[in-house]
């Protein structure tokens, strides 16, 4: 179980409360399967991921990413047991998917990036390491059924 202070609480609710899902999820996974393009694998469904321009524009990239944030989102009302909240996306992901599990941490970097560039000075050096605590956290657990 992660061990969250009080001020950590504080500054992962208010980095939520700067996040437009519709738009941060979307840019998070298109910039994901643009820097990392061996992330596109999972993806083959999805129709053209071939050019930057092609990932930006494809509307399946941008309901992903809207679900992925949702989901993500989903850690905030739940943060003593992010384990159990994630149990069964984890066993989804490894067993269903094989999705690599390192694909989740990716994710995660490319949405700080994001959402650095959205806050700009607004996020302060705590509320990035508590925000980096969460995401880490999350992470933890989606891969947890890998181990």
């Amino acid at each position: 179980m992660v061990e969250w202070t009080a001020a950590e609480r504080r500054h992962v609710e208010a980095v939520w409360s700067k996040i437009d899902i519709d738009v941060c999820g979307p840019l998070a996974l298109q910039r994901c399967l643009i820097v990392y393009p061996w992330t596109q694998r999972y993806f083959g469904s999805f129709g053209d991921l071939s050019t930057d321009a092609a990932i930006m524009g494809n509307p399946k990239v941008a309901q992903h990413g809207v679900v992925a944030l949702t989901g993500l989102r989903t850690a905030l009302d739940h943060m003593d047991e992010i384990k159990s909240t994630y149990a069964a996306l984890s066993v989804l992901h490894s067993e269903k998917l094989h999705v690599d599990p390192d694909n989740f941490r990716l994710l995660c970097e490319c949405l700080t990036i994001v959402i650095a560039g959205k806050m700009g000075k607004k996020l302060s050096p705590d509320m990035q390491a508590a925000w980096q605590k969460y995401l880490c956290a999350v992470v933890s657990a989606l891969g947890r059924q890998y181990h």
